[in-house]
């Protein structure tokens, strides 16, 4: 399935790039795919001219399939759809709703469609839907989570479907890699081990933020409004979650002062660096993230690890079976 996988993508490498709002721009996204990975565009909200724009920009630096993340809660999602198949991109993520009703677009288009999943009952619509792949992200992973761990979400995934399963959230090194392989897994998502590399154009300060993390420095906010967020912690957590504790647990709080303390914090952070009111989305392999390298360095040093964990293990079954 691994194989199978790969070919569908174009790729040599199972590795895909997370799709970070404000971080997954061109020079990231084709990088990423120049080095043999799946580069994935992040392009949120923004309206069809911008897409179309960063989709020409990424044609211009890279001629290896890239990918595409279209958020289904946007207003201008059917304009994106109908962009991204005229376009012909080779892949699809989707997230925050279900890609459905524009599948059958997809597939004239000969687009692969992966949307993303925190539960065994999402992965199992989303083949029902068609779907070629599902995106299992687990609650370690930086930015919007679900409440299931990668070790635990992504087997019992791969136990209910007969697509391929991506496993996202945690994942760092080459060990991590071999891990969700271990798990059943036919390629691996990395997030914030990409933010910091060269070709990423994520603020300095959030770079330095990631380097100098801790093991225990990532916290989960929003939990209250239902769309939990895992960040890195600063002032904007401390006063986010003082404010989510000072809420009853009356029918309609009022959710007005945690919108406010996040609006517009994430480009804060990312483009901005304002480590004050900025909202770094990181996830907890943040601590494993020690320096800056280009996207090849990256890819191919995840490689090596890989080969190394199995031929390690490889050499340990050997012991076990004389």
């Amino acid at each position: 399935m691994q194989a199978e996988l790969i070919e569908k993508l174009g790729i040599k490498y199972p590795i895909i790039q997370g799709a970070m709002s404000w971080v997954a721009d061109p020079s990231l996204v084709s990088a990423v795919s120049n080095a043999g990975g799946l580069g994935v565009l992040a392009c949120g909200h923004a309206d069809v001219e911008t897409v179309r724009g960063l989709i020409a920009e990424t044609k211009k630096l890279t001629d290896k399939p890239f990918g595409i993340n279209v958020l289904l809660l946007s207003p201008h999602v059917d304009g994106v759809v109908k962009l991204v198949c005229e376009e012909k991109i080779r892949v699809v993520t989707t997230g925050a709703g279900s890609p459905g009703r524009y599948m059958e677009q997809f597939k004239a288009a000969g687009t692969v469609v992966i949307p993303v999943v925190a539960s065994v009952a999402l992965a199992r619509r989303m083949q029902q839907e068609g779907a070629d792949a599902v995106i299992c992200e687990g609650m370690e992973a930086g930015g919007h989570i679900g409440k299931t761990t990668t070790m635990n979400l992504v087997p019992q995934v791969v136990d209910q479907v007969s697509i391929p399963v991506i496993a996202a959230g945690g994942i760092a090194d080459g060990r991590g890699v071999a891990a969700v392989m271990a798990l059943g897994a036919s390629a691996a998502q990395l997030g914030t081990r990409f933010v910091v590399a060269y070709e990423c154009n994520a603020h300095r300060n959030f770079k330095d933020f990631i380097l100098k993390a801790k093991d225990i420095d990532t916290v989960v906010t929003g939990l209250i409004t239902g769309h939990p967020v895992r960040v890195l912690r600063n002032k904007l957590t401390r006063e986010y979650l003082k404010v989510e504790k000072s809420i009853t647990s009356d029918e309609n709080p009022d959710l007005s002062l945690l919108e406010a303390l996040g609006k517009g914090a994430l480009k804060k952070a990312v483009v901005d660096g304002d480590k004050v009111s900025g909202s770094f989305m990181s996830g907890q392999s943040a601590g494993l993230v020690k320096k800056e390298q280009s996207c090849e360095e990256i890819i191919h040093e995840l490689m090596d690890e890989y080969k190394t964990v199995v031929e390690k293990q490889a050499g340990l079954l050997g012991l076990l079976n004389k």
